[in-house]
């Protein structure tokens, strides 16, 4: 479950986390009363479970109340990467000395959670690990141990919190760690944590989070009554919600190639393949989809996923990617065919198998003789494959 930021920052403040004053408000009028009661200069957020707002012209300043209607007006009704806008937060504006990011999340790769921070914050962490790798710091914690306080303080210094202070760093840290595991969280984000006051005045500088992410683990709802609070006005994608209903991990994303894989690691990999494969070959085609399986994937959990993705019409071709660990190469294929059959598809699925019956899998694809049905050695060679199959259906095959 994906929280807006005004429900983040229910959770961060229940943790003492500093945060500016901010008031969620739905409509003109609730604006109007919210920016009064915040002061102006104030922040106008769109509430939305997606980066890149202020991109998108859904975050504004306003220094009065006429300010705060009119630029409330533009935002409510605005659809942001496909998401509708559930309000708006009205968050006083601050004076920023300096941004940080710092997350806490769980690493299905490593098996453990991973303590993030730079103090190159206020964007994207990827795009700061690709460019300044040496400044993102990462600190794995194994699912039986815990995070302290010499941690987190061990933690806030090497992170090079140059402008603020590093007991008040660790504390934020520590309470972080407490929200990620009070909450059965899966991601806990701040971005910015910034130090926040007057230059010239060092008794009035503070740590304050500016921008939250919180994500809470689905499994884990029936311990925790009061995610009630939390419940979505909005209506959720019904690709996402129909893969909820199976307990499928699946994202909606906006591009013409389906991608189903077993471990969140895995999938990512054969996102980034697609996309670089698509800008390769001058197509521009992207990923539809992210569809993580999970470990010992039956045939009918193949087949409803497959089911899934080429349900969406924006879908042109299908990558699947396994590697057979628990799950058995076997049971995918038979649930790529029993999928195909049941479905009459005519889109290529483009397939690669490794470990687990991996042999044996593409042995019953191959004797099967779909012709939609497309086998590849390498995660490189299947995702080129599917992307130009999708280009070909989708009539870019010819730019360059």
């Amino acid at each position: 479950m994906d929280l807006y930021e005004h429900q983040a920052r229910e959770l961060l403040d229940e943790q003492g986390i500093p945060t500016p004053g901010a008031i969620f408000a739905q409509n003109s009028h609730e604006v109007a009363e919210a920016a009064d009661r915040i002061g102006y200069p104030c922040v106008i957020k769109a509430q939305v479970k997606i980066g890149h707002r202020g991109q998108a012209g859904g975050v504004k300043i306003a220094h009065n109340r006429d300010e705060a209607v009119l630029k409330a007006e533009s935002i409510l009704p605005m659809t942001i990467h496909g998401h509708k806008v559930s309000g708006v937060l009205v968050a006083e504006a601050k004076n920023i000395l300096h941004e940080y990011y710092v997350s806490i999340s769980v690493d299905r790769t490593s098996r453990d959670y991973d303590v993030l921070a730079t103090a190159n914050g206020g964007t994207e962490v990827e795009t700061i690990a690709k460019e300044h790798p040496e400044s993102v710091k990462r600190l794995h914690i194994n699912a039986l141990d815990d995070f302290d306080l010499e941690a987190a303080t061990q933690m806030a210094e090497s992170i090079g919190f140059y402008h603020a202070d590093t007991e008040q760093a660790a504390q934020i840290l520590l309470k972080m760690w407490r929200c990620f595991k009070d909450n059965d969280a899966t991601l806990v984000e701040i971005n910015p944590l910034a130090k926040i006051g007057d230059p010239d005045d060092e008794s009035s500088k503070q740590l304050s989070a500016l921008d939250a992410k919180i994500s809470l683990d689905d499994n884990a709802a029936f311990r925790h009554d009061g995610w009630k609070r939390f419940e979505d006005p909005i209506v959720s994608d019904p690709f996402e919600q129909r893969a909820r209903e199976h307990g499928l991990h699946y994202v909606h994303l906006h591009g013409e190639v389906g991608v189903i894989g077993n471990g969140a690691g895995l999938v990512m990999s054969s996102l980034d393949a697609v996309s670089g494969a698509g800008e390769e070959q001058g197509t521009n085609i992207k990923p539809a989809n992210f569809l993580d399986i999970g470990g010992g994937a039956s045939a009918a959990v193949m087949a409803e996923s497959l089911e899934i993705v080429l349900s969406d019409p924006q879908v042109e071709s299908v990558f699947i990617n396994v590697y057979g660990g628990i799950t058995s190469c076997v049971e995918v294929a038979n649930g790529i065919l029993e999928a195909s059959a049941q479905l009459n598809n005519a889109k290529p699925i483009v397939v690669r198998f490794d470990g687990n019956a991996a042999a044996e899998g593409l042995r019953i694809l191959a004797t099967a003789n779909n012709p939609t049905i497309h086998v590849s050695e390498t995660m490189e060679g299947a995702a080129a494959r599917a992307a130009e199959l999708a280009a070909k259906a989708a009539g870019k095959e010819e730019v360059r």
